[in-house]
């Protein structure tokens, strides 16, 4: 009796499994049963785009159309077309508020982003403790109202730590907060103090981008650490550098909590900063329209400053290749 022989099971090839995937997901794709995704991925968006609409694209639109009326909230907003943008332009207080408020900017951006790329260096060439990353961080933990608050006592002219170690080094006291020389440059370093450990650490995350390949080759030809720091680590952390600045800017450019709490917008309006008066046109007057008005300039102003330092600063390229 002669037994058959039984054959192994045919098997697809390796190419034609791969095939007929492909085939199943277009077949899918076709018969909308991938759709599921995007409702799901739509139900996760909802909770952020109902957000944005409701405090964020509404909120300005509503602004921008209150800058051409005159509204109290007591009485109907009243059209009154420009008037609000003509009353800006001829209103000393207003352009003394800006000039205070760029004085403000260039001290706050200049010696915060200095001191915030020296601090990420030291952190990636000499040390990347995460205690010690947490250490720089801890100011900008606390909010801008206790921060003010803290300085505030430090900075008291009789009873302030700060000026009884002057008074102890043989100085005279210095109102740092009461005097129109000192309190704007004393407001910029006290949020500097708290915002730079944020800044260094954005700035330290653009350094991990940068291969150590490259610091090697340049010790390899004698290169020190201040030459690869012109040559390496500065051209190669341009775009973060240049991201962080922009929103360091505008961030510095809406500065008011630290100014409320410390001088009040004093002395002689020597700190009344762009913020701190257009709140006190619109809740300390109630002339929320002229209010907007400002608020509109501030927009035009800061949209202008930030589309000219991404094209200069070329925030949108990189040198690695």
């Amino acid at each position: 009796m002669t037994i058959a022989s039984s054959s192994p099971p045919s098997r697809l090839p390796l190419s034609g499994a791969r095939g007929a995937r492909t085939t199943s997901r277009t077949r899918k794709a076709r018969t909308g049963e991938g759709r599921g995704d995007g409702r799901l991925a739509a139900v996760f968006l909802a909770p952020a785009l109902l957000g944005f609409l409701a405090f964020l694209l509404w909120p300005t639109l509503r602004g921008v159309y209150l800058s051409f009326t005159r509204f109290n909230l007591l009485t109907p907003a009243e059209w009154v077309g420009l008037d609000n943008y003509d009353r800006m332009v001829h209103d000393p207080i207003f352009w003394d508020s800006l000039r205070v408020t760029v004085v403000y900017v260039v001290i706050n951006i200049g010696v915060q982003t200095v001191s915030a790329l020296a601090i990420a260096v030291l952190l990636q060439r000499l040390t990347r403790s995460a205690t010690l990353r947490g250490i720089v961080l801890t100011p900008y933990l606390m909010s801008n109202v206790v921060a003010g608050i803290v300085w505030l006592w430090i900075l008291d002219t009789q009873l302030g730590i700060g000026n009884e170690i002057v008074a102890g080094l043989g100085f005279d006291r210095i109102p740092f907060l009461n005097d129109e020389t000192w309190a704007v440059p004393t407001i910029a370093l006290i949020n500097v103090w708290r915002h730079v450990g944020y800044t260094a650490l954005l700035l330290f995350a653009g350094l991990q981008a940068i291969p150590n390949d490259m610091y090697e080759a340049a010790k390899v030809d004698g290169a020190n650490e201040w030459r690869m720091f012109w040559r390496i680590t500065l051209p190669l952390l341009r775009p973060v550098l240049a991201v962080v600045l922009i929103m360091t800017v505008i961030g510095s450019f809406q500065v008011f909590d630290t100014v409320a709490v410390t001088t009040n917008g004093g002395p002689a309006n020597a700190t009344n900063v762009l913020q701190f008066y257009i709140y006190g046109a619109a809740f300390g007057r109630f002339q929320f329209g002229y209010a907007s008005a400002m608020s509109v300039a501030l927009l035009v102003v800061l949209s202008a400053i930030t589309v000219l330092q991404y094209r200069i600063t070329r925030a949108g390229q990189t040198d690695l290749g």
